[in-house]
């Protein structure tokens, strides 16, 4: 019920921003989420109760939607026009501010929406004055923009040691030697990162907005999802141009495939195939068409996380140049996300050991055991006592006790890998495909390992 409690928190988050239509979005996509689950639900209590909640999510949902209707229809209303005669001003009443006097000033020097601190400066403590085009619209893309670092370091991804040589070459490097990416080594117009789920491409990628101190833009399918016709190919564009006049910027679209599965499936809407018409469209131009004052070029970075490659859009994957094959941590790299996730442990635990038996175990595997390990000392702590002896016990006397050897081997009793060998054997097949068909260096999938 984890996606049906962010469908419902997005939805009440926009609608108290005024973003009414995206806020029936997710409404509508919480409403969709309890009728399947109703589906497999027998009991007749706990249906009952459970169409309790569609009836009160759907009330809210109309409350919204009118909310949206009479906005729309004041909008088009003329009588609320203020009049541009002068009229007698009431001492008693503060007068409303002009848009002069309340625009903030624009930075000198820069690039259009570009900030005081610059692109040296880091992300943190940015604050934006977009002054292009839609505003309104500008605001809402923002909503998306880590403004402030994610606080995720190369050193807090376990292994992949030359993944992250290549991110950095494709990604960070640009920025730093702009004037040796040009010409036949101009930077790569799109990187995508596929593999098993859990293995880390989600955190390789908030890594790289931390080193790369750039804009970026945290991108999902409901991002950009609208019912108006015509709106989510506008949001895609108008997407890549706040990306550009934030440059230098990078784009992530996680799960990538949501978005951009192959065209010409059964059950194909026409919306969708111009949507990807248009990303297509913008990624294959990202770099080409705009300059800064200086007449150097605006750098936007595409970077697109799957764990679905085969789904995604022939042209799609063409124009994400760079693939890179995230796998299962290996051995070392295990033994190193033990060390990140339980910084002291007790003597009598055999790291070499707990790393073994988790073969076949993502990243966010071994993190579950990491954590379910963490807690079994509290249970034994609290173990036959009643609810007042708990609440009175000493934060220091459950704390104290260290993760032992006895609590890994319980936590892999109840954390079995997410991971089928099937999976992993249909990514191998094709990271082959896309070497075959594309023709990448095989290196990068040795160096991945």
């Amino acid at each position: 019920m984890s996606g049906l409690q962010e469908h419902l928190k997005l939805a009440r988050e926009y609608a108290v921003e005024g973003v009414y239509d995206t806020s029936v979005i997710f409404f509508e996509g919480a409403v969709g989420q309890i009728n399947k689950h109703l589906n497999s639900v027998e009991d007749p209590l706990f249906r009952a109760k459970w169409m309790k909640v569609k009836k009160a999510v759907c009330e809210e949902m109309e409350v919204v939607k009118q909310l949206d209707e009479e906005r729309r229809v004041f909008k088009e209303s003329q009588w609320y026009s203020i009049p541009t005669t002068t009229s007698v001003h009431d001492p008693h009443v503060w007068r409303t501010p002009s848009r002069e006097a309340t625009r903030p000033a624009r930075p000198s020097g820069g690039a259009k929406g570009r900030t005081e601190s610059g692109p040296s400066t880091g992300m943190k403590g940015r604050k934006w004055s977009y002054e292009g085009r839609d505003p309104e619209l500008a605001e809402m893309l923002q909503r998306d923009v880590l403004e402030t670092s994610p606080s995720v370091r190369w050193d807090d991804v376990a292994g992949l040691t030359q993944a992250k040589k290549l991110l950095e070459e494709a990604l960070i490097l640009p920025l730093w030697m702009p004037e040796y990416f040009q010409g036949i080594r101009r930077p790569w117009k799109g990187v995508l990162m596929f593999g098993p789920p859990g293995t880390g491409k989600t955190l390789l990628a908030k890594a790289v907005a931390t080193e790369c101190a750039t804009t970026f833009f945290n991108v999902s399918s409901s991002t950009l999802a609208s019912k108006w016709r015509g709106e989510s190919e506008r949001m895609v564009r108008f997407l890549f141009d706040l990306a550009r006049a934030y440059a230098p910027s990078t784009i992530f679209i996680d799960e990538i495939d949501s978005l951009c599965n192959a065209r010409g499936a059964s059950g194909e809407h026409e919306s969708s195939r111009r949507v990807k018409s248009e990303l297509l469209v913008q990624i294959d131009g990202v770099n080409n068409s705009s300059t800064n004052e200086d007449g150097a070029h605006k750098i936007v970075m595409v970077l697109a996380a799957t764990n679905f490659p085969w789904d995604i859009d022939e042209a799609l994957r063409r124009r994400l140049e760079k693939r890179i094959y995230i796998p299962l941590p290996n051995f070392e790299s295990r033994k190193e996300l033990i060390r990140i996730n339980l910084k002291t442990v007790a003597p009598d635990v055999n790291i070499d050991k707990v790393a073994g038996r988790t073969e076949g175990y993502s990243g966010d595997d071994l993190t579950n055991v990491c954590h379910d390990a963490s807690l079994n000392g509290m249970r034994r702590k609290i173990a036959g006592k009643t609810r007042h002896e708990i609440k009175n016990m000493s934060k220091d006397d459950i704390s104290k006790d260290p993760v032992a050897m006895c609590d890994f081997q319980e936590a892999l009793k109840k954390v079995q890998p997410s991971v089928s060998q099937a999976d992993i054997e249909r990514h191998d097949k094709q990271e082959v495909d896309l070497i075959n068909l594309y023709g990448f260096v095989k290196v990068t999938i040795h160096l991945a390992r």
